[in-house]
């Protein structure tokens, strides 16, 4: 019994040191040498990288108040890097149902920052407007009139969803720009597994609002489907580079093969996800147009070398 107890032990112990040598030693130390001539991650991708910080931290801090009140602050302040607090952000009026959702995408959110945050260092978290205030300027601006009263993205399960409809594409976008440009192997599975769950969210999203495409927004007496009809076109008009936007209800000629007005996922002709790039992303989430022009949710601007390159010009 003892021999046996110790030729297994001994042959555990080979079997462990075999692992640990055939293991990269980027796993073992992510941050080493990064941004050097060693580092398996070049600078191009980390750059690349680091960019959709800036809308998953927007998306982290949205959910998480919206679904529970607090956010990264009383959660995870670590990933903060001591940013400043959200502006206007608060608890939505959720129904159960939905909060739960919401609830399981401000987790899964605070995973994405962990997952880039162990490949690249990041930076703190830029200053976000999460106000009513700053919804209601987004969908006045997607009509092209005040609504009245002010939109409020935190009074119901349909406000909140709608809004909610502003923020994930946006960034599912980057990341299918963002992907055939990356060099190393680490950096496309972390883009790959990044773009899987937020176009999951997406989709979640667009099928819950489908559900009530019909329905008429209280009190404005619109329906949900031009809700996200006008915050698509509004995109597509910020971004300048054509069409990479549709809401849930299109012309027959805009549906998958030509062939469907239901809309419930966005895609090219082929039914292939849209593309953006950093640019046409800072245009949009700044609600400027001007990839140098700050506002929106992020009254400061974004951060990261991409963002930065172009704050210094404005």
């Amino acid at each position: 019994m003892a021999e046996l107890f110790t030729s297994t032990t001994m042959a555990t112990i080979i079997a462990s040191l075999i692992l640990l040598l055939l293991v990269p030693t980027s796993y073992s130390s992510p941050f080493i040498t990064y941004g050097s001539r060693d580092s398996p991650i070049p600078q191009s991708d980390i750059d690349l990288l680091e960019f959709p910080l800036n809308l998953e931290y927007l998306e982290a801090e949205f959910f998480l108040y919206g679904s529970m009140g607090q956010g990264l602050d009383s959660f995870a302040p670590n990933l903060t890097m001591g940013g400043p607090r959200p502006l206007g952000a608060k608890k939505a009026n959720l129904d159960p149902y939905t909060r739960d959702i919401i609830k399981q995408f401000a987790w899964q959110e605070v995973g994405h920052l962990r997952a880039i945050k162990n490949t690249v260092q990041g930076f703190p978290r830029p200053l976000l407007d999460l106000s009513t205030k700053s919804f209601a300027k987004t969908m006045d601006a997607a009509f092209g009139k005040r609504l009245s009263p002010p939109f409020d993205p935190y009074a119901s399960s349909l406000h909140y969803l709608i809004a909610s409809y502003v923020i994930p594409y946006v960034g599912l976008t980057g990341y299918v720009g963002a992907n055939p440009k990356l060099q190393a192997a680490a950096s496309k599975r972390l883009v790959a597994g990044l773009l899987a769950v937020e176009s999951g969210q997406d989709a979640v999203i667009r099928g819950l609002l489908y559900e009530h495409a019909l329905i008429r927004l209280h009190p404005y007496g619109i329906t949900v489907a031009e809700f996200t009809n006008r915050i698509s076109d509004l995109r597509n008009k910020l971004g300048q580079e054509g069409v990479k936007d549709e809401g849930l209800v299109v012309p027959e000629k805009l549906g998958a093969e030509g062939r469907v007005r239901g809309n419930v996922l966005a895609g090219d002709e082929y039914s292939v996800g849209y593309a953006r790039t950093p640019e046409e992303i800072l245009r949009i989430v700044y609600s400027s147009g001007n990839e140098s022009t700050p506002g929106g949710f992020y009254p400061k601007g974004a951060d990261g070398r991409i963002a930065k390159k172009y704050l210094q010009h404005s």
